[in-house]
């Protein structure tokens, strides 16, 4: 049986009250579409993400959770938090969060655990840098990052969704070829195939520089699952195309 594509939008630090209250509504009125749809708004906008989305198709989600249940983390969310929110993904590992916040593989694989303990899908992003791609080094990296969170996970690697964004391809108007990312994807199905028997039913999202007119493409690869999507997804228009080619 095929795999239900799935699109989640990741507004990352943008937005306001009023821009996402016309998005949303947007949103909602071009749905319904064959494949899963979710955004993931700032933190703060969450209360009102669900209020405009209850009822609808569009499910919603967070940008990071921490990997502690409380205490004192004074800026971090905590997922049982997400979870009273109706959230039912977290993105973990982005590269923005491993980059700019010095996040290690083992500290998103321990996310990760947090996430799948309150009944939140996390979203575990890999992806390689420029130079890391222009050294060969791309297997090693993605399998690296991956690694940690089958190890940490276990079978419960099962209840992921893996999101492969090439650093090289995020926010920078380039894509990975069709050829380039069915064979990182490839690799890491058979990566997760070693960890558990329900690999084939997994989802792997693409993410960088997803538009329009590169989404069917990209959407058509066996082991293409769908994507992550950045600046598209704050335009109602590109987003909801997006969203129809994976469905």
């Amino acid at each position: 049986m095929a795999r239900t594509k799935l699109v989640v939008g990741n507004w990352k630090m943008n937005g306001s009250r009023a821009a996402n209250a016309e998005l949303l509504a947007a949103l909602k009125a071009a749905g319904p579409w064959g494949a899963e749809v979710a955004v993931c708004p700032p933190t703060v906008y969450l209360a009102d993400t669900v209020l405009a989305l209850q009822g609808s198709n569009v499910a919603w989600g967070a940008q990071d959770c921490s990997a502690h249940a409380s205490g004192a983390y004074t800026g971090e969310v905590a997922a049982a938090m997400l979870s009273e929110f109706g959230c039912r993904y977290a993105i973990v590992g982005h590269s923005e969060r491993r980059a700019l916040h010095g996040e290690s593989d083992q500290l998103v694989a321990d996310k990760a655990k947090a996430a799948l303990a309150h009944n939140l899908t996390p979203i575990v992003c890999v992806g390689e840098t420029l130079a890391e791609r222009e050294a060969g080094r791309t297997d090693e990296v993605v399998k690296r990052q991956l690694s940690a969170v089958i190890h940490t996970l276990a079978h419960c690697i099962s209840q992921v969704v893996v999101a492969y964004e090439p650093v090289w391809a995020i926010g920078t108007g380039k894509t990975a070829s069709p050829d380039q990312a069915q064979a990182v994807h490839a690799l890491l199905r058979t990566q997760l195939t070693a960890a558990t028997q329900t690999a084939g039913d997994m989802k792997i999202l693409y993410g960088g520089s997803v538009k329009a007119d590169n989404a069917a493409a990209l959407f058509a690869l066996p082991d293409v699952d769908g994507g992550l999507i950045g600046g598209a997804s704050l335009k109602a228009a590109d987003f909801a195309a997006i969203c129809r080619a994976a469905g």
